[in-house]
């Protein structure tokens, strides 16, 4: 039987170059992209952090931690969006701990 509903998380790294308003515009984006798609649980911003290595010559990031249950095939959306989205230097989408059967 499928899954009508599983538990993702994704964790998105801005870009520094974009201004503070422009992050949270983002920031917001996504939540709200999570929304009309599913159910968001909880966002996490855990602000600006040191990459672990220079991504396009920037050595900082600001992390956005998103939690959200959605249908199975929505993360490949979100993911589309934000590869295309201007501003973002890094992303993952993932299953959240324990759903994997």
């Amino acid at each position: 039987m499928a899954k009508l509903s599983e538990k993702y998380e994704a964790i998105i790294v801005f870009s520094l170059k974009k201004t503070e308003d422009e992050i949270k515009a983002l920031t917001t984006k996504f939540a709200d992209l999570i929304k009309a798609n599913g159910t968001l649980t909880n966002i996490d911003e855990w602000g600006k952090r040191k990459l672990a290595y220079e991504i396009n010559y920037e050595g900082e990031g600001y992390y956005v931690l998103y939690n959200f249950e959605s249908k199975p095939d929505f993360p490949m959306e979100l993911e589309r969006v934000i590869n295309i989205t201007d501003g973002v230097l890094r992303s993952i989408v993932v299953l959240a701990q324990g759903q994997q059967q």
